[in-house]
């Protein structure tokens, strides 16, 4: 599914999207539908790409004609012929873009008489080689992945001539779409909270592995039965795929609703479906879309330019723990935004008894940097770590825990790779996150304990969008200059910093040292942190 393929919501259902207008300016709420001719717009590059992702709608009529397809394209993926010997098909309980999903009935095996959702690809569909290696990729994460609660279980996957079938899970609950639209879009805290929790559970278990989901809104959870306390289940990994810590993407794909603004820049990562949680949360607390407009091309536009909304009804009656965690997943920076894993330890959410926590791949990131780091820098961390807020403390900590469950112990190389291999799967392998890890092997011969963890793990991007950073920048150039702070060179910060030590640097860099003892400044205090954890180039396949 792309930005143009989800379903229109029912039309004699209350709109819970809109923004608050007038009447006359409201719109029936339909996600963007594939249109034969999209208007022209600033963004029409990016709609075509995705277009052309299964040729199903041509911009380019001479690209692939009306009926045909890619020559030579091998539709078999190896799976099993025996579907209907061993499944009976029902009714159709879905339809998408490129396929549909019927209940079933095993005939026999170990799920003998158990009914079960079966979601059927034509081939004739497959008119690409994007689209078949989105299939046999969507088989491979869902066979990886299948373990989680909050992922609607897959069984197996099957094909003949005319299709492919991959038998999941029978979710009898609905979709989360059509909660929203039953509660006219306001849920309370309480009910936003269970649900956010267990979408949150799931990503942060897909990231884990190296999956990302790229279609993260209401239609691809379900909810496994219609009791008020069914457990919620992700689906439709038909455009996830698989990525390396250090790699960025650059194919335009997902819902125009909830698209985070780096992926119509064309280099994103896992981050991406952070927003589009926020985005869900936004419109579960108060019923309204965060980034509205009448065109795709709007759409586009609000989400890489507009701030979200919270002075209208009901945020300024809502609590500012979930008003914090929605601006935390609705950063437009992704390099300061919240991971999934962070997430779960916000204080809005860590203390409901459905979270999972989960080890956090980001924490190797600036662990990674921190170990090539000289000790001039390391002692930045550590006096910065020596001012952490309660909230950021909690989340390192229980990475610690989760790295190394002896809480009198330090963490090593060993107990690392032991703390992913236990819930390691054929997607983490093949996400090569253990290559990531190379870095990290000086702790093959020593133990990092809980004070330097802190001091290695922490991110500091993201503490300097929070109120008050100033202050505690102060607080910590404080302790270094007590603890860490010693006579450096220009050249020696010059290479600290990363830059070519020329004149014109030297004359830039002369505020960073004093000239009384040779030793950092503040402003070089300060320059020297926002180096340790930069944003990461991009890294394209």
């Amino acid at each position: 599914m792309g930005i143009f393929t989800s379903k229109p919501l029912p039309k004699p259902k209350p709109n819970p999207y809109a923004r608050r207008e007038p009447p006359e300016s409201m719109t029936p709420v339909e996600t963007p539908r594939r249109k034969p001719n999209p208007p022209p717009s600033p963004a029409k590059h990016l709609m075509a790409a995705l277009l052309r992702r299964h040729a199903s709608v041509k911009p380019n009529a001479a690209e692939i004609p009306e009926g045909e397809e890619e020559a030579g394209l091998n539709k078999s993926f190896g799976l099993s012929k025996k579907f209907t010997s061993k499944f009976e098909i029902g009714e159709v309980v879905g339809r998408g873009h490129f396929g549909y999903t019927c209940s079933a009935i095993a005939k026999k095996g170990d799920l003998k008489a158990h009914k079960l959702a079966v979601k059927i690809i034509p081939k004739s569909k497959m008119t690409t080689a994007v689209a078949i290696e989105d299939v046999r990729r969507e088989v491979k994460i869902l066979r990886a992945l299948a373990c989680h609660p909050n992922l609607a279980r897959f069984h197996d996957a099957f094909e003949d001539s005319d299709n492919v079938y991959i038998v999941m899970e029978l979710c009898e609950g609905g979709e989360l779409l059509d909660k929203i639209l039953e509660r006219g879009g306001k849920f309370t805290e309480d009910h936003a909270r269970t649900i956010i929790v267990q979408i949150l559970n799931v990503v942060a278990f897909c990231h884990l592995q190296g999956v990302i989901h790229r279609d993260i809104k209401p239609e691809n959870f379900l909810f496994s039965t219609k009791d008020e306390d069914s457990p919620v289940k992700a689906i439709d990994f038909g455009l996830s795929d698989i990525i390396r810590p250090d790699q960025k993407l650059n194919e335009i794909v997902g819902s125009a609703y909830y698209v985070a603004p780096e992926v119509l820049r064309r280099s994103y990562g896992t981050e991406a479906d952070i927003w589009s949680i926020g985005v869900i949360a936004y419109i579960l607390l108060c019923g309204s879309r965060p980034f509205w407009a009448r065109t795709e091309s709007g759409i586009f536009r609000s989400v890489l330019k507009a701030s979200p909304r919270f002075d209208d009804d009901p945020w300024p009656s809502s609590s500012s723990e979930s008003k914090d965690f929605v601006r935390c997943l609705l950063c437009k920076d992704p390099g300061r935004r919240i991971s999934a894993a962070q997430a779960l330890c916000h204080p809005w959410l860590r203390d409901h008894e459905k979270v999972k926590l989960q080890l956090d791949v980001h924490v190797f990131r600036p662990m990674r940097a921190y170990m090539r780091s000289s000790p001039l820098r390391r002692a930045a961390l550590r006096a910065l770590s020596k001012v952490l807020k309660a909230d950021e403390l909690y989340y390192l900590e229980k990475q610690f825990g989760l790295l190394n469950p002896d809480a009198n112990g330090g963490i090593t190389l060993e107990t690392i790779k032991m703390a992913l291999m236990r819930s390691a799967t054929d997607a983490m392998k093949e996400s090569q996150i253990l290559d990531f890890l190379e870095p990290l092997n000086a702790l093959g011969y020593r133990k990092m304990h809980r004070d330097e963890f802190c001091a290695a793990a922490l991110r500091v991007h993201q503490m300097e969008i929070v109120d008050g950073w100033e202050e505690r920048a102060r607080s910590a150039y404080a302790i270094f200059e007590k603890d860490g702070n010693r006579a450096i060179l220009i050249q020696d910060l010059a290479s600290e910093l990363g830059l070519s030590p020329t004149v014109p640097i030297h004359a830039v860099l002369q505020e960073h040292i004093r000239h009384s003892d040779g030793k950092l400044t503040l402003q070089g205090f300060l320059r020297l942190l926002h180096t340790l954890h930069p944003c990461s180039p991009a890294k394209t396949p």
